[in-house]
């Protein structure tokens, strides 16, 4: 990969004495979705971050918030918009704010206080298995949350948006009613079901979402769901997103370190470029750099 610019659309930090995140906290550690994360419990710096780059050449970086305690969200974004002062890295911060509350339009204007704040993120998967969710309601249905979430675009601010395939029907209905909201489907949507129906539900949403103009997909976190994946096993998801959303409104993303559970940054970042080899060299820029920078506008 010589030369091709990468821009990490999706990445996380964290120094957990500073600030407080419950899911890395608990002891014993619980088993997630993620598998098992004891790895990944200490701090993960931007030296740390910065060093895993080996031979790929990331030009820029999205920091997407990582679970703080609410309470510390702003504080959070105080600590990467320093971090961003002084190394360059992250270009685009993605804070935390919980949308079902009341007060999440001051929160907002809090966070936008930081330069390189470009959009918010609250994880909401909902899901029939309980041990799955992320949120404690489906929040696509809550009043709140989804009138706060129609002032995101008096602030400029975009949503990265998590959920799964049965989530994808309701998500569509909501943007359509807010065109102003740029939005990231982060994760590949999530597909954590493999069975045929439900990867049928989950490729039919993604074309659904798609026919958004103002969607984007970000083509990450695939370990999270295939814990042992290989190039050959992420090859048809990361084809099938290309081909429903087009190079332009597609963006490679790390999620490190949480992926660094299942690969290096360097063979994650090579398995995406052995899957797009055959692709024009405008495409790869597109994928690889310029749909991240045009939508977190770095």
């Amino acid at each position: 990969m010589p030369g091709l610019r990468i821009v990490d659309a999706h990445h996380h930090l964290w120094d957990l004495n500073h600030i407080h995140y419950p899911w890395l906290s608990m002891r014993p550690v619980p088993p997630t979705i993620c598998g098992n994360i004891t790895p990944i419990t200490d701090n993960f710096t931007i030296d740390r971050y910065i060093k895993g780059f080996g031979h790929h050449n990331v030009v820029k970086s999205a920091h997407v918030e990582a679970g703080c305690d609410p309470a510390k969200a702003v504080e959070e974004t105080e600590w990467l918009q320093g971090i961003a002062d002084a190394h360059g890295y992250p270009h685009a911060i993605v804070a935390k704010i919980e949308m079902h509350r009341e007060d999440a339009q001051s929160h907002m204007e809090r966070h936008k206080a930081f330069a390189n704040v470009r959009g918010i993120r609250q994880m909401i998967n909902w899901h029939s298995d309980m041990s799955k969710v992320y949120a404690p309601e489906n929040y696509l249905e809550h009043d709140t949350w989804r009138k706060n979430f129609a002032m995101l675009s008096g602030y400029g601010l975009s949503f990265d948006l998590q959920i799964y395939a049965g989530q994808m029907r309701q998500a569509h209905d909501l943007l359509k009613a807010n065109p102003g909201v740029p939005v990231a489907i982060d994760h590949s949507g999530m597909p954590i079901d493999r069975n045929l129906p439900q990867l049928k539900e989950w490729r039919d949403g993604l074309k659904l979402l798609a026919q958004l103009d103002h969607v984007t997909i970000k083509l990450s976190g695939l370990g999270m769901v295939d814990h042992k994946w290989t190039t050959e096993s992420i090859r048809p998801y990361v084809l099938t997103m290309i081909d429903i959303f087009g190079p332009q409104r597609a963006m490679f993303g790390s999620n490190f370190p949480v992926d660094s559970l299942y690969s290096d940054f360097e063979t994650l970042f090579d398995s995406y470029d052995t899957i797009t080899h055959d692709f024009s060299a405008d495409e790869r820029d597109m994928l690889f750099a310029g749909t991240a920078e045009r939508f977190y506008r770095i």
